[in-house]
C-alpha cells in the first residue's frame, strides 16, 4: 500500500506560478512511477505529467514548457511547478503512483495503482 498526500493548491492570477507537492509513505522502498493529473468539472481526468523512478519526466502536450515535474526520492515527495497559469489550466490536481512500472510511460489512469485526494487549483482572469 502507498499513501499519497498533494498540497500546495489554491487560487492565483492569469500568469502566476504555483507549487503543488506530493508526499508518498508506504510501501515506498521499491521503485515505482509517480504522475500527475487533473480533472475540470464535467470533463476526464487527464494526464499532465509523470516522473519514472528514474528520475525522467514527460509531460503533457498542453503543460510543456510551463510545468516542472520532479521528486526527491530520498523523502518520497513530488513536485510540480506550474509557472505562467492559464484559465484551462483549474482543476483538481492528483498525485499518483505506479508500483510496477514497465517500458511503457504512464499516460492514463489505468497505468496506477495509488491515487491522492486531489487538490484544487483555481486561475482567475
Amino acid at each position: 500500500q502507498v499513501q499519497l498526500v498533494e498540497s500546495g493548491g489554491g487560487l492565483v492570477q492569469v500568469g502566476d506560478s504555483l507549487r503543488l507537492s506530493c508526499a508518498a509513505s508506504g510501501r515506498t522502498s521499491d521503485n515505482y512511477d509517480m504522475g500527475w493529473f487533473r480533472q475540470a468539472p464535467g470533463k476526464e481526468r487527464e494526464f499532465v505529467a509523470t516522473v519514472r523512478w528514474s528520475l525522467c519526466a514527460y509531460y503533457a502536450d498542453s503543460v510543456k514548457g510551463r510545468f516542472t515535474a520532479s521528486r526527491v526520492n530520498a523523502n518520497n515527495t513530488m513536485y510540480l511547478q506550474m509557472n505562467s497559469l492559464k484559465p484551462e489550466d483549474t482543476a483538481v490536481y492528483y498525485c499518483a503512483a505506479r508500483i510496477r512500472p514497465n517500458f511503457a510511460v504512464g499516460t492514463t489512469t489505468s497505468s496506477y495503482d495509488y491515487w491522492g485526494q486531489g487538490t484544487q487549483v483555481t486561475v482567475s482572469s
